[in-house]
Formats: structure tokens, sequence, C-alpha cells
């Protein structure tokens, strides 16, 4: 899997893309807070411009070329039974598995970033549909629920799961593709700043998904 950081930079680099119509135009119901809280479970996983964090569909403007393309060039998903078939793996042990023989240390957080990502865009090119899409977040919910008490603790295992799989990156061809930790460290602390009022992580604070859902 050649996971690394040309989401970083996608965005911006083609501009063509600003000439597509924006995502909220094509989903303008706004999600509830139980919805905005499992999306927010990938926040950590995305930093180009051109990420939403607030949809279900992975992007701001709609492009599901470039979800299918992600799909295809990083994961070696071009099939809807590929696609199930790496949601069921990352959600029964997924990377942390082999940060538990390095490490004694399982971070669902980072399986859990990645399952809901690849959820999102295999929605976004059209591998499943929209209640599928949900049902798959719904899914991995308990588990993250039972790990973890805040977003602090969340991101925490996310960044430790990031370092395992960077350094198993180690030796192999995509060694030098990862974008640096300070820059996950960085998109890290903006969502988690109190005064960033635009992160999701404020929008939905983590106690949101044990109470009962609301609209926004």
């Amino acid at each position: 899997m050649g996971l690394w950081n040309w989401r970083d930079w996608r965005g911006w680099r083609d501009p063509r893309k600003w000439a597509r119509p924006r995502a909220a135009t094509r989903y303008p119901t706004p999600l509830s807070v139980h919805q905005l809280w499992m999306v927010s479970l990938s926040a950590p996983v995305s930093r180009d411009r051109n990420a939403s964090r607030s949809t279900l569909y992975p992007y701001t403007r709609i492009d599901d070329d470039s979800a299918r393309g992600w799909l295809a060039g990083q994961w070696e998903i071009t099939s809807r039974a590929a696609l199930v078939g790496r949601l069921d793996e990352l959600s029964r042990s997924g990377y942390r598995a082999r940060a538990q023989q390095v490490l004694g240390v399982s971070p669902l957080a980072w399986d859990a970033a990645l399952y809901v990502d690849i959820a999102r865009l295999g929605f976004g090119c059209g591998m499943v549909t929209e209640a599928e899409a949900w049902t798959a977040l719904k899914n991995i919910v308990p588990s993250v629920v039972r790990t973890y008490t805040s977003w602090q603790e969340y991101a925490d295992h996310y960044l430790l799961g990031r370092k395992v799989w960077r350094d198993g990156l180690n030796g192999t061809q995509d060694a030098a593709f990862p974008a640096p930790q300070s820059a996950a460290d960085a998109h890290l602390s903006a969502l988690l700043d109190p005064a960033n009022r635009t992160s999701p992580w404020n929008l939905a604070p983590w106690n949101t998904i044990s109470h009962p859902d609301r609209t926004r």
C-alpha cells in the first residue's frame, strides 16, 4: 500500500478543481451532530485544501475521479469487493496489529481514520451508496468509543499509529513519500485548538456521540 502525502498538494495544483461545483450543492442537507462526529474520525488523514470535513462526500467540490484515483493508486481498490475487504481488514486488525507487536500498544485511531476516509472515498466514487457509507461509519463507532474518551486521546493514538506506519516504510520505495511528522503534528494541533471555530472536533465534541442525535 502506497499511502503518502499526495493529498497534501493535489488540491491546489490543478486549477480545474475550482471550476467544479461545490459538494454542498449536491448534498445541501447539513449533517446531524452524530454524522459530523463520525465523519470527523477521518479529519486527521487529509490536509489538502479540497478536503471536506463537514460532509460525507470527501471533497469540498465534486471530484469523483479523484476519489476513484486515490483508492486505486494508494490502496489498489478498484472494485466494491476490494473496498469492502479493505474496510473489513482495517476494522479487524489493520496497522494496529503491527503496532501491538512493536510497541505493545494498539492504536485503533490510525486504522479508524483510514477506515472512515476509505468509506467516504468509496461513496465519493460511487462504489457504495450513501446509506451503505453511513452504515460502514456506524460500524466503527462502538470500538472507537470504547477505546477513547476524548479527541485528544484519539489524536495521540493516531499519531502513534502514523509513526509505526512510517517506520514500516523504511527500506521500501515509498519511504521518502510521507509528509514530515511535523506536518501531521501541526494539523492535529489545529484540529484540537479550542479557538479553531472551523475544527469539526470543536463543532462535534467527543461526548456528542454519547448523547441523542440532533440537527445542527
